[in-house]
Parts: structure tokens; C-alpha cells; sequence
């Protein structure tokens, strides 16, 4: 027994003696034309290799000064450098047969530039095109074609590996500074180019924040690599879209999200399902941020190649009610130039979408209403009721057209005195409607464009005032504009009386009296407005025009 573990020990001191001799024996420089040419066969693309060398022990070769060219529609420079990879390899068949049999692929801190044309294809589309002369004829062609097919269909590699790497995302033509994604990790297990694999990628993401996925690739696509199908479930934490370059800075728009999404891909069409948390939102320029985060569900469909995608309903939860966004949008044309998306390069799509919602409470609005920079006068809020809408948006983030209905019912302006405000009428009627001002109910057709705000066809009723209607604009300097006509049919108390009064006395209307009503006009700013009575003449009238009016009251 001693005898025969004497001999087992020196077969594996042999063994282990001849692993670590085998460095001193072996120039591993040797091998980098055969491993270059596999490289560059795999990937379509041109492989290079520094030094070479065989450590001790490893089973791998470990290349130094890696680069891989770019399909030459896009790019000169290198699509891939790295200072070091690590390449395993079956070392009885490079030996002794002078064969490349990959196990596996680690590069290490590379950085990856990649590039998407402006007609929807990327630099990466073209990775496992088979190199080589062109055939000469159809046959050739289709013959080349299947034994490349059968070529990549034996190509399996157990595990492909990229660590610390740095990406860099452009556009072709380019405009704007690309994207960086600093600590890309990826990693593709039992890789082959005619089956599906597993991956897992993880990155920090530019501007801060972090994305994280799981799924799996494949069949690659030897047409295009970029539209292989897939599946994955992907996380992102923090993403500020503006800084992250997604969004137009000049859109005024800005929000931090957290994103939770599953997504299928045929290889033409994406299909993405999830949930998003947003903090911080400001949705126009002069907005605040809103202090308490919303959170939403959404469903969508995305032309891969187009660019173009289809909202098909994305659910904000406001109390018990929700809001419905949906719609498309689409990459802004080619011709328009880089100007179209800003100076920041920043993609900025055309939208046309709907905004929906049915007797949303008022109180919970409060954060989108301030992410709008939607200012009422000296500070007021407005308290309880519902507000429904039925908003179509269409343009570029940074040129909206966002015009529909909107409607308030048995809400409370706190903090302003309508009544009171209304120069002409509080001094000579005594009326007020106090601290608080309850709209009853409040009707507008609106358009709001950086050219303004339009407001049609405004119906208001609030009870200690009467009727109200009208339409005015709102400038982008917010300059306040409005004509508006106040009856006091509906209105209660002192107020009925009091517009009845001046509405007699203002002899507006042909003698038609309260049927004519008040004619009012607002200018000022939405914080400070500035609100009169078209009295004409009437502190002029004489005593007798007003015991006129009691006495044909009293009839």
C-alpha cells in the first residue's frame, strides 16, 4: 500500500512540476496568430493581441494591448480596447494541434464605444458578420453562407466575462457629449451564436444611479446582432434622465427614478412592462420639485429599429382615483438636424399622447400641481373637491402643446379673497367671500404652449359672487389678461344683491339688468393680480337710480 501511494504521489508531483515548467518551454507568443485569426473569424471583426503569456497554473493565456476594430461605417477607432484579457484555452489542443478551443473570455477594464446612426442601426449590429472575400456568384454566396452558418453553430464558449469596463454612447452624426457608463460587469454563460444564453449586466449609470439585469439572448442574429431576441428583468436605481442625457434640459422636465421592468424583445419589437418611483419631479420651467414622490404602472411597445413606441397606458395612482397617460411618440426627423434635440444632443421625441382623469382629489394633486408650476394668487391653495381632465399633449418635451377640458368641483381657493379683490365693487356692494373662496363649480377649455396659455369658454360659479364666464391668456411673462362677465343669478346673500345693484347702475345690457351681469377685467400676475369692475359712470348716479332699483325689487 505505501509502495503504491509512493507512485501516486510522484505521478502528481510530476504533473504538478511539469505545469509549473511548462511557461520556461512554451513561448505562448507563438500562438497569437492562430488565436487572433479565431478571434477575428467569430466576431467579424479585426482582433489584435500584445504579448502573450501562460501562467503558471491558470489554463489561460493572458493577452496584453486588446483591440477590436469598429464596423468602418461608423468608425476609425477601436470598437473595444482593453490592457488585458484573459482567454481560456484548451492547452493540449494549442500545444499539440495548434487549435483554439475557447473555454472562456475575460477582459478586463475595457472601454467600449458604442455607436447608434441616426437610421436606427448600431456599430454592434455588424459583430459576427463572416469576414473575408466577397462571393463571386449566388451559389458561392449561398454556399459561404450556410458553412458560416454551421461555423458559428459549433462556436460555444462557457463563459464570456467583462469586468470594470467603461462605455461610451454616441451618436452617428454625432452632437452633444455621448453618455459614459462607468463599472460595466457582463457576463454570458455557455455562449453560443445558434442558442439562447444566460446573462447578467450591471453598470453605474451616467449622472449617478446604478442598472442591474438578468435574462437571456439569443439566437444572435447574424443579420444584426442588435436585433437578437431576448428577455430580461431589469432595475435601475436613481436615474436622473436629464443629466443621464435621455431627456432635453430645455424641456424644463426633471425627476430621480427608481424603475422595476420586465422585458421581452422578438429582435424588432421591445415589449416592457413595470413599475417607476419618482422623486423630485418638475414638469415645466418654473416649477418646483415636488415634495412627495408619485408612483406608477405602465405597459409599452418599442420599435427597435424606428425608435418609435406606443404608450399603451401608464397609471398614476392620485388616492383612489388615477390618471391615464397614453400615446406615441417618435424620433424627431433626421432632417431637422441636431438643433431638434438641443444643444445637449439629448433625445427629445415627438409625443402625442392623452392625459386622462376622472374626480381626482384635489388635496392629493397638490405635488403635480407644484411640479407644474401652477401659481395661484398671494400663496393660496386649493383644498377638497375634484378636478377631472381630459388633456391631449403633443410636440417636443421642450415645445408641448398641451390644450383639452379641465374641471374643479366644490373646491376652496384658502388663502385669497376674490370678493374683496375686485376694485369697483367691494367698497360700493360690501361684498366678500371672506379668507376663503368656494368655487361650486369651475369650467375651462385651456392651450398652454411656450407661447402662452389660452383659456376659453370659462364657466365659474361661486356662490357669495354669482356667475362667472369668459377667456384670457396668460403670456410667458405671465402677464394676466382677461375679460370676464359676473352675474349674480346663482349668487347668495349680499352678493346676489350687490351685483344685482351694479349691474342696474352700470345700465350694461339695455336695462336687461341682472341678465347682463358685471363686465370684469384681470391683469397683473397669477401671484398678484389685479382684478376691476366695468362700472362706468356709477359712482356718478344719482341717489334715486338706486332707490329705483330697491323700489322695482319691491314690485
Amino acid at each position: 500500500m505505501k509502495r503504491w501511494t509512493k507512485i501516486l504521489l510522484a505521478i502528481i508531483g510530476v504533473l504538478v512540476l511539469a505545469g509549473a515548467s511548462l511557461p520556461l518551454f512554451v513561448n505562448a507568443n507563438t500562438f497569437r496568430p492562430a488565436i487572433e485569426k479565431q478571434l477575428t473569424t467569430t466576431l467579424g471583426r479585426t482582433v489584435k493581441l500584445g504579448d502573450l503569456s501562460l501562467p503558471r497554473f491558470s489554463g489561460s493565456l493572458v493577452a496584453k494591448d486588446v483591440s477590436v476594430s469598429d464596423d468602418p461605417n461608423f468608425s476609425a477607432a477601436p470598437f473595444l480596447t482593453a490592457k488585458e484579457v484573459r482567454i481560456g484555452v484548451s492547452l493540449r489542443h494549442l500545444i499539440f494541434s495548434r487549435e483554439v478551443h475557447l473555454r472562456s473570455f475575460q477582459i478586463e477594464s475595457p472601454q467600449i464605444n458604442v455607436i447608434r446612426a441616426v437610421n436606427g442601426t448600431w456599430n454592434f449590429s455588424s459583430i459576427g458578420h463572416p469576414t473575408g472575400a466577397p462571393a463571386s456568384s449566388a451559389s458561392e454566396a449561398a454556399e459561404k453562407a450556410r458553412k458560416d452558418a454551421e461555423e458559428f453553430a459549433d462556436l460555444s464558449v462557457g463563459r464570456i466575462a467583462i469586468e470594470n469596463g467603461r462605455a461610451v454612447v454616441a451618436m452617428l452624426p454625432a452632437h452633444g457629449a455621448p453618455s459614459v457608463y462607468e463599472h460595466v460587469n457582463v457576463t454570458a454563460r455557455d455562449f453560443s451564436f445558434a442558442a439562447q444564453f444566460p446573462f447578467e449586466l450591471s453598470a453605474s449609470l451616467p449622472a449617478g444611479g446604478v442598472i442591474s439585469a438578468t435574462g437571456r439572448v439569443g439566437p444572435i442574429n447574424h443579420d444584426d446582432a442588435a436585433t437578437s431576441p431576448a428577455d430580461a428583468q431589469i432595475s435601475v436605481k436613481g436615474l436622473n434622465p436629464v443629466a443621464a442625457g435621455f431627456l432635453n434640459p430645455d424641456a424644463g422636465v426633471s425627476l430621480i427614478a427608481d424603475v422595476e421592468m420586465q422585458a421581452t424583445s422578438d429582435g424588432q419589437t421591445l415589449k416592457t412592462n413595470g413599475t417607476v418611483h419618482v422623486q423630485n419631479l418638475k414638469l415645466r420651467k418654473g416649477g418646483r420639485a415636488a415634495q412627495k414622490p408619485l408612483d406608477l404602472t405602465y405597459r409599452g411597445t418599442h420599435r427597435l429599429k424606428e425608435s418609435t413606441g406606443l404608450i399603451e397606458d401608464a397609471t398614476v395612482k392620485i388616492g383612489n382615483a388615477e390618471i391615464h397617460v397614453s400615446g406615441t411618440y417618435q424620433p424627431v426627423s433626421a432632417a431637422a438636424g441636431p438643433a431638434a434635440n438641443g444643444a445637449a444632443g439629448a433625445e427629445d421625441p415627438l409625443l402625442s399622447l392623452k392625459l386622462v382623469g376622472q374626480s381626482l382629489p384635489v388635496d392629493e394633486l397638490q405635488p403635480l400641481m407644484t411640479a407644474a408650476g401652477i401659481r395661484l394668487p398671494n400663496g393660496s391653495v386649493l383644498r377638497g373637491g375634484t378636478l377631472s381632465m381630459n388633456l391631449g399633449v403633443t410636440g417636443q418635451a421642450r415645445a408641448l402643446a398641451i390644450s383639452g377640458p379641465i374641471a374643479l368641483d366644490n373646491t376652496r381657493l384658502v388663502g385669497f379673497d376674490i370678493g374683496s379683490k375686485i376694485h369697483g365693487i367691494a367698497a360700493l356692494s360690501g361684498m366678500k367671500t371672506g379668507d376663503t373662496t368656494e368655487f361650486e363649480k369651475l369650467r375651462v377649455d385651456v392651450r398652454v404652449t411656450n407661447a402662452g396659455v389660452v383659456v376659453d369658454k370659462i364657466e365659474a360659479v361661486i356662490p357669495a359672487m354669482g356667475e362667472i364666464t369668459g377667456s384670457g391668456t396668460v403670456s410667458p411673462a405671465d402677464q394676466l389678461d382677461f375679460n370676464l362677465l359676473m352675474k349674480g343669478g346663482s349668487a347668495t346673500g349680499l352678493g346676489k344683491v350687490g351685483v344685482g345693484l351694479l349691474t342696474k347702475l352700470n345700465g350694461s345690457g339695455g336695462g336687461s339688468g341682472n341678465a347682463s351681469g358685471v363686465p370684469l377685467r384681470v391683469t397683473g400676475t397669477p401671484d398678484e393680480p389685479n382684478i376691476t369692475a366695468d362700472v362706468g359712470g356709477i359712482v356718478g348716479k344719482k341717489t334715486k337710480s338706486i332707490a329705483s332699483f330697491f323700489g322695482g325689487k319691491k314690485k
